[in-house]
């Protein structure tokens, strides 16, 4: 899998690595023999990329590494545990899910452990949601399945709301897991705990899969995307070359970054257009991505386009820039439609006749199961998620960096954004493999 894993600003300082803590470790970890606790004190550098000498090595900002530790903070007979996952669903979710409730379960002996039903909304007395309580047998076969077995929403709701339900069920440790703006949220209900001085223990597991938060080299269900997204693009590519003059037209997601537009089209390569939201480009013009388009179809008689949703917003004149939806987010056009109708205007107009086939498979991405390598990468990131906060550690998020686990505050997450850079490698492998020009008039 191609990653882009490097933040656009890597001057981050020590303190802002530092990693809350409920307090002191009291109680001893269940399991005696664990070569992981030698990795308690080791943290991973953020930017592996050097300059000066190496006396200043010392002063490089790093990320603790996440790993059980000899000591723990919960005595584990008296936790009480709360899962809820938010957002749009993912592949992994309920891999996630399960990979908790098994780790507190086998690894700590924790038999208190629930689920919050539709996302925040289970916290709220109004919606009236059951609580469920999760047991091994109630997860056993969760994971071959796609969704959450919890369930999920969109929408902003009361932090002291939810920390008032924490507080009353005598919820200890809350497991969140979610995208961007769940993060947000996260962070907010972590500060709300710590407000009120209550030894609630919060971490977040980061879910999109637009792979698009700071600090993550990936995010769950990235690859399963990918994987899927791919086998859409042959589609394209098998309906262009059938018929003449054929353009396979496919939208994928990413509704900031094309990190899945980049990787799906880079993996197979017989992509001729990437447009992504990162890269302004022009439609009409002699430079533009339609006249572009023409001579290519002249030249080579197929193409073959992907487009992240996110792309090209600017051109979809009759979309209200200010509507959000319930979680605050601005809502798109649907650019892929758009699209589709303007090429077939265009090439109308220029009398000549082209088949556009036109493939959105989104929805299908988000809902189906997770694939290998998730099913690796979530399992890891819920028990990692598990020894954190057994530890007392709190108001963070559970990452992948340079390959390690690790532990990153929630703060330093939700201050930054994760983008593709258009001077980055994996840019210029798009533009080395399609050929794409400028598509830009300026």
């Amino acid at each position: 899998m191609i990653k882009q894993t490097l933040e656009s600003n890597l001057n981050i300082s020590t303190t802002e690595t530092k990693i809350d803590c409920l307090g002191e470790c009291k109680f001893k970890n269940p399991n005696k023999k664990n070569s992981d606790f030698n990795l308690t004190q080791k943290r991973i550098i953020i930017n592996p990329f050097l300059d000066g000498e190496a006396e200043s090595l010392k002063n490089l900002s790093s990320f603790k590494i996440a790993s059980p530790s000899t000591k723990i903070f919960f005595d584990y007979g008296t936790v009480r545990a709360g899962i809820v996952t938010c957002g749009g669903i993912c592949p992994g979710l309920n891999n996630v899910i399960r990979s908790i409730v098994l780790s507190l379960t086998h690894y700590y002996g924790c038999h208190k452990i629930f689920g919050f039903k539709f996302g925040l909304q289970g916290f709220i007395k109004k919606y009236n949601h059951p609580i469920v309580e999760l047991t091994p047998e109630v997860v056993s076969r969760i994971h071959d399945f796609g969704g959450t077995l919890l369930g999920t929403s969109r929408g902003k709701q009361q932090a002291c709301e939810i920390v008032d339900t924490l507080h009353r069920l005598k919820i200890n440790q809350l497991y969140f897991i979610g995208g961007d703006g769940s993060l947000r949220a996260a962070e907010g209900i972590a500060e709300e705990i710590k407000k009120r001085k209550l030894d609630i223990g919060l971490t977040a597991i980061p879910k999109t899969i637009d792979n698009d938060i700071p600090f993550a080299s990936e995010s769950f269900g990235f690859d399963t995307a990918v994987e899927i997204s791919t086998k859409a693009i042959k589609s394209a590519h098998i309906e262009a070359l059938a018929s003449p003059y054929g353009i396979g037209l496919v939208k994928l997601m990413g509704r900031h970054s094309g990190f899945i537009a980049t990787s799906a089209s880079l993996s197979q390569r017989d992509v001729n257009y990437v447009l992504i939201p990162e890269y302004d480009f022009d439609l009409d013009g002699d430079k533009g991505f339609l006249n572009d388009l023409r001579q290519r179809m002249i030249n080579k008689k197929h193409a073959v386009v992907v487009i992240a949703e996110g792309a090209g917003q600017k051109l979809l004149k009759n979309i209200d820039k200010n509507s959000t939806d319930a979680s605050g987010n601005p809502v798109f056009g649907d650019i892929g439609v758009f699209m589709r109708d303007q090429i077939s205007r265009y090439f109308t107009n220029h009398q000549m006749n082209v088949n556009i086939k036109y493939i959105d498979p989104s929805y299908m991405i988000r809902s189906v199961a997770s694939n290998t390598h998730d099913d690796l990468f979530t399992a890891t990131l819920g028990q990692n998620a598990v020894h954190a906060l057994m530890a007392g550690k709190t108001n963070l998020m559970i990452s992948i960096w340079h390959g390690v686990y690790c532990y990153v505050p929630l703060k330093l997450v939700n201050q930054r954004e994760k983008r593709l850079s258009l001077s980055g490698r994996m840019w210029l492998n798009v533009l080395e493999s399609t050929g794409q020009p400028s598509l830009r008039n300026d």
